[in-house]
């Protein structure tokens, strides 16, 4: 019962974390929650309050419908760890320690250049890795619990 209860938890956390990251997040959330800055820290929050209620809403669906023992110890691991990534300056700081700087700024913008921007940056690609690591682990904590 305990791999269902992982499985079908970890498909509820990332599909909501799809959503919230893509659709439920405002284009100011985007553009402001890395800004080290209280408004900066208030975007992310306000992000992350809504990516938690969609996790919530989903994994409590899940739970009912397929009557799982699901612990809201990994709602918490899944919440502080997507904050902690989308502050920005945390995660683009891990990537430089852990060699990555180069990686992290592939296809961004150059410096005073108007580059088109795209999702298709290293920053991205390392701050959705991040996540999904941390949604796995998330649905493994919910599951043993």
């Amino acid at each position: 019962m305990l791999a269902v209860t992982f499985a079908a938890y970890f498909v509820a956390l990332w599909v909501a974390h799809e959503v919230a990251d893509h659709w439920a997040q405002t284009h100011h959330q985007a553009l402001t929650k890395g800004h080290r800055s209280r408004a900066g820290a208030r975007s992310c929050l306000m992000h992350v309050t809504t990516y938690t209620a969609l996790t919530a809403a989903l994994g409590g669906l899940v739970w009912v419908v397929l009557d799982l023992q699901i612990s809201l110890a990994g709602q918490l691991v899944s919440a502080v760890t997507h904050y902690w990534a989308d502050r920005r300056y945390t995660l683009a700081w891990l990537a430089d320690r852990l060699g990555k700087s180069r990686y992290y700024v592939l296809g961004a913008p150059r410096q005073g250049h108007d580059d088109n921007t795209t999702l298709g940056t290293g920053a991205y690609a390392l701050d959705q890795s991040w996540h999904h690591f941390w949604l796995f682990v998330a649905a493994l904590i919910a599951a043993l619990s």
